[in-house]
């Protein structure tokens, strides 16, 4: 764990203990997301030093990502009116920290050390998951649940897709070097570079110039999976603030016509200022306020892009708080919506065009049982290939299917 800011005593000082408290109450009582909770606590907070901003964020993400095994290990019950500083007390604890005398929590450090060797025995607190969510993941991912689950629970890398309408890899590897930022490439992803120490990549040049976006390694596996060449028409239906439809525009060439397409305006108006500055000309936004938005583009597309909305049980390891959010009745709505986004939007694609199922999920409920479903309800497409992409290979779990429309 980063090494937090001392005082002259050796001990925490106490501005950075109460911010991360005030984000833990954020997150577990508003219900908040944390990456928004962090992000608004760093932005009004401007004179906190590059130091103290990694430890507020990566303890919060810690505790977050190991909050039920740190409940477990201090004996602290959820409705502990000390809830948030026992937990943060027994994190560090657990990562033999210098502990803030001003905090006079009276844990007992050998109970918290004795409670940590019992957890390893049970997984679901090991892991620090949900008991259903442990069993779920037991019974439908078809691997190694331990291994896959484990991983989920490491820190996530950063990960950069260089913009190839402004740049090659080479030139924005050189361009980050001269500014003292290590990246290294990864094997069979020829636009992505690594990072090999965690920054705020946001504030360089580079990025302000358009000639890089912040991408998992797993999510540039699609675009790619999509199959498209210079000159199509595709319609990116789920396209969010357009991470894969940027993607998609750059292996383009910015040549032929990309829709990108989402129920959120909002989303879509970062989806404009985003290809703005990658320089992505060949994207259209259009909301879909209604089912005639897409029954005007029925048989029209060369390529249907459908990232729908999922559990995001692959992705854990950069949204750790996802897992105390989800519940069954959740993910009964969900397999539903995809259902639904798969019957209502497949239409789009045009006679010997293909349609890309996609999700950051590894339940198979998700993916491979919703693809067969669909395919056994319709008949004019056929499965061309799948790919799914595991935790334990180092990055995001994610899964896609591309279909041809006979």
């Amino acid at each position: 764990m980063f090494a937090a800011k001392m005082g002259s005593s050796g001990h925490i000082h106490r501005n950075l203990i109460e911010a991360v408290e005030t984000a833990l109450r954020k997150i577990f009582v508003e219900r908040r997301y944390a990456d928004h909770v962090i992000e608004q606590l760093l932005k009004q907070n401007p004179k906190w030093g590059s130091r103290d901003r990694r430890f507020i964020a990566e303890t919060t993400y810690d505790i977050v990502r190991c909050w039920r095994k740190i409940l477990y290990c201090g004996n602290i019950a959820e409705d502990d009116e000390l809830l948030f500083q026992k937990s943060i007390y027994t994190w560090l604890l657990l990562q033999h920290q210098s502990l803030p005398h001003w905090m006079n929590l009276k844990m007992d450090a050998d109970s918290v050390y004795s409670r940590a060797a019992e957890a390893e025995k049970f997984r679901a607190i090991r892991e620090s998951i949900p008991d259903w969510l442990d069993q779920l993941g037991e019974e439908e991912s078809g691997l190694n649940w331990n291994e896959e689950i484990r991983a989920l629970n490491e820190q996530a890398r950063v990960v950069l897709r260089v913009n190839t309408i402004r740049c090659s890899r080479k030139e924005l590897q050189d361009e980050l070097k001269a500014a003292d930022v290590s990246t290294e490439e990864i094997v069979g992803l020829p636009d992505a570079l690594l990072l090999n120490r965690r920054m705020n990549v946001f504030k360089l040049v580079a990025f302000k110039q358009g000639k890089f976006e912040v991408q998992d390694a797993s999510s540039q596996w699609v675009a790619p999976f999509v199959d498209v060449t210079p000159g199509m028409r595709v319609i990116d239906a789920c396209a969010g603030a357009g991470g894969k439809t940027l993607h998609l525009a750059a292996l383009m060439k910015i040549s032929g016509h990309i829709i990108a397409m989402d129920t959120e305006q909002w989303k879509l108006d970062e989806l404009k200022k985003r290809a703005r500055r990658a320089g992505a000309t060949n994207i259209e936004t259009r909301l879909i306020d209604s089912s005639k938005v897409i029954k005007r583009l029925h048989q029209s597309a060369d390529r249907v892009l459908l990232d729908v909305p999922c559990s995001g049980l692959g992705v854990l390891r950069r949204n750790p708080d996802a897992k105390w959010k989800l519940s069954p009745e959740y993910l009964i709505k969900v397999r539903q919506l995809q259902q639904d986004i798969l019957d209502r939007y497949a239409p789009m694609v045009k006679p010997g065009g293909k349609l890309i199922y996609a999700t950051c999920s590894i339940l198979s409920s998700e993916n491979q049982n919703q693809v067969s479903a669909f395919l056994s309800r319709n008949s004019g497409f056929m499965l061309e290939e799948e790919k799914q992409i595991l935790p334990s290979a180092g990055f995001d779990g994610f899964y896609m299917a591309r279909m041809i429309r006979k």
